[in-house]
């Protein structure tokens, strides 16, 4: 029996949250990120609402850029409290459902309900259960996606964004992916997409009619296996929380090597922001803190600072992270990619599981 996958993704989280906060964004192309002005046009977007979208903005856009492209958008900072107040909601929400539970960040989630829903029907309605209860208790919109394994359910998600529901059975994966790029799936980006379409491989339909051996003589075993697999929904990937980690990351891989220190510094709290999302949701306390630095040339340095005890300090950490980022500062060279490890690793948490019927009749 195939298993159904259930992915919530809430839509442009952070301008969301923002939105719903302040009605007079509504409607209006809204940036949360760096100051364009009051930074020099420093730093970078860190999302962008689906109406500055329509000028090109994106996440990860110099905040320079996104100003010449839409000088008339509203700039807001971020305000990582409130948005982790939100996703906290929102998990709460979620986690219940299903014993097989994922967070995949502040802003997604896997939920496997093939106990749950009989059918991919029953997990429809439950889908348009759990985007009411979203919307009434936190006041913000997600895309929900339905498949038989976590990448097509992923897949699904961002094929009627915002606000939608897209399911995908094993019957029909030909039919609702065939057209759509081939970067609609998990992993594959700007350069790696180039990569199939020089080779013949623009659609996600190209993969799915591919014989395997055809695909292993074009990519190779490994990548032709997992593309192969990913399409025709055979994968063993499992939803299920992280438990008897020794340790719990994040990093980050700039779009292009960068010397700005406010830009990586807001990154670095962003990471550390949903690093500790992360272990207070699964009542996890750590000891040690990790900065991970790599510079143009992949030359990478790690600096490891420990607490006395073991603790769930946000701040602590990120005091902690800002101190053994200081020495850097001094270098030349231009950063690559930050990352954040929490290790030294302690506790666990339960919780009351409610059923099916708490959010149908809700």
């Amino acid at each position: 029996m195939a298993h159904i996958i259930i992915h919530v993704d809430l839509d442009c989280f952070y301008a969301s949250v923002e939105k719903r906060d302040n009605p007079a964004y509504e409607g209006k192309p809204l940036v949360v990120g760096a100051d364009p002005k009051g930074g020099a046009g420093r730093g970078v977007v860190l999302t962008a609402s689906y109406e500055a979208r329509k000028f090109g903005i994106r996440s990860g856009m110099p905040i320079s850029r996104a100003y010449r492209a839409c000088p008339a958008a509203i700039y807001v900072r971020p305000d990582f409290p409130r948005y982790i107040e939100a996703s906290r909601r929102v998990m709460a929400i979620l986690k219940p459902v299903s014993p097989g539970f994922q967070p995949g960040g502040l802003d997604e989630a896997y939920i496997d309900v093939t106990g749950q829903c009989p059918t991919f029907d029953a997990a429809g309605n439950l889908a348009v259960a759990i985007k009411k209860q979203v919307r009434e208790a936190v006041g913000i919109t997600c895309s929900v996606g339905i498949g038989p394994t976590k990448s097509l359910a992923k897949i699904a998600t961002d094929i009627h964004k915002p606000d939608g529901i897209t399911t995908i059975t094993p019957e029909t994966i030909e039919q609702v992916t065939g057209r759509l790029d081939i970067d609609a799936i998990p992993g594959i980006g700007k350069k790696t997409r180039q990569y199939y379409v020089d080779k013949g491989l623009q659609t996600v339909g190209d993969l799915y009619r591919k014989p395997l051996p055809d695909l292993v003589f074009l990519l190779g075993n490994r990548a032709a296996k997992w593309l192969y697999d990913t399409v025709h929904g055979i994968e063993r990937s499992v939803v299920h929380e992280r438990r008897g980690r020794k340790s719990i990351s994040k990093e980050r891989t700039f779009s292009e090597d960068i010397s700005d220190y406010e830009t990586i510094t807001t990154k670095l709290h962003g990471l550390n922001a949903r690093l500790h999302d992360a272990i207070r949701e699964k009542g996890i306390f750590y000891k040690t803190v990790t900065l991970k630095i790599r510079f143009e040339g992949f030359e990478t340095f790690m600096r490891s600072m420990s607490a006395a005890r073991a603790m769930q300090d946000e701040a602590h950490a990120f005091a902690m992270v800002s101190a053994m980022l200081g020495p850097f500062k001094q270098n030349n060279k231009k950063v690559r990619l930050v990352g954040i490890k929490l290790s030294n690793l302690e506790g666990k948490s339960s919780s009351r599981q409610r059923t099916i019927t708490d959010f149908l009749t809700a």
